[in-house]
C-alpha cells in the first residue's frame, strides 16, 4: 500500500511541482488549497503524514495542526513556512507540528524529511523508541504513554516531539546524551537547522521541569546533555 500524503497548498504551482514529484516516488498525494477542507479531507482521506503550508486561505497551518493533533495526536505533521524566527518555530512546535522546513525548500529534503517522520512515527507506535510507566522526578511525573508532563498544579501536554526527547534525556539520566545522538535518532541528521530546533525544544523542556528545583538538564558543551536528580 502507498504512502499517503495529505499535502496543503494554496500555490497552484508550487503544489503542481511537489504533488508531480511525490507521485514520482511512489507517494499516494491528496493535495488541498483551502484551509476550510482539510479537517474534512484528514477524516476521509486517512493520511499516513500531512504536509501543511502555513500561510493558507480561510484557516491557517498552525490552527489546523492544532486541530490536527487534537484528533490525531500521533499523526506527523511537517510545517512548510518562510516564518524562520525562533517564536514562528516555536508556536509550529506548539500547534502539533513534528517537523518544520523552511520555503524555500527542496523536495528532496521534503522527501527525506517525510521518510524518517514516517520511521519515527512507526517506531513509536511499535514501542521502539518509548519508555513504559509513569517517570518520578521529584515532584514532577512523566507519563510518556499519553505524552503528559504533571508539575505542581498543571499537566502539560507534551507534543510527540517533545515526549521523545524527554524519553531519550530521562533513558541516560545522570549520563551524558549526546546532542548528535538525539539529533540523528530524532531527526535523522544533525543539520544547523535540526540543531536549532533542539535548542528550542530543550528551552521548553527545561521551562516544564523548572518547578521541580531539583531536576535539571544540563548542557555538556560540544558533547550533550545530562539530566541530573539532586
Amino acid at each position: 500500500m502507498k504512502t499517503r500524503i495529505l499535502y496543503v497548498e494554496d500555490e497552484p504551482f508550487l503544489g503542481k511541482i511537489v504533488r508531480e514529484t511525490l507521485e514520482s516516488q511512489g507517494f499516494e498525494v491528496y493535495l488541498v488549497a483551502d484551509g476550510a477542507k482539510v479537517i474534512s479531507m484528514v477524516g476521509t482521506t486517512k493520511p499516513d503524514i500531512c504536509v501543511l503550508d502555513v500561510m493558507l486561505p480561510n484557516v491557517n497551518g498552525f490552527t489546523l495542526g492544532k486541530q490536527i493533533k487534537g484528533a490525531y495526536p500521533h499523526l506527523p505533521v511537517i510545517f512548510l513556512t518562510a516564518k524562520v524566527e525562533t517564536e514562528d518555530i516555536i508556536t509550529g512546535f506548539n500547534s502539533g507540528g513534528t517537523d518544520y522546513i523552511r520555503k524555500p525548500f527542496s523536495v528532496k529534503e521534503l522527501i527525506v524529511r517525510i521518510n524518517n517522520q514516517l520511521k519515527l512515527a512507526k517506531h513509536t507506535s511499535h514501542g521502539e523508541t518509548k519508555i513504559s510507566g509513569d517517570i518520578a522526578l521529584g515532584k514532577v511525573v512523566f507519563k510518556p504513554d499519553i505524552m503528559e508532563l504533571h508539575v505542581p498544579g498543571e499537566v502539560i501536554k507534551l507534543s510527540s516531539r517533545e515526549s521523545e526527547i524527554l524519553t531519550m534525556l530521562i533513558s541516560g539520566i545522570n549520563e551524558c546524551v549526546e546532542r548528535k545522538t538525539i539529533l540523528k535518532t530524532i531527526w535523522g541528521d544533525d543539520s544547523f537547522f535540526n540543531s536549532r530546533n533542539l535548542d528550542v525544544y530543550i528551552r521548553k523542556i527545561r521551562g516544564y521541569l523548572s518547578a521541580e528545583p531539583g531536576i535539571e538538564i544540563l548542557t555538556l558543551k560540544g558533547k550533550g546533555y545530562r539530566v541530573v536528580c539532586k
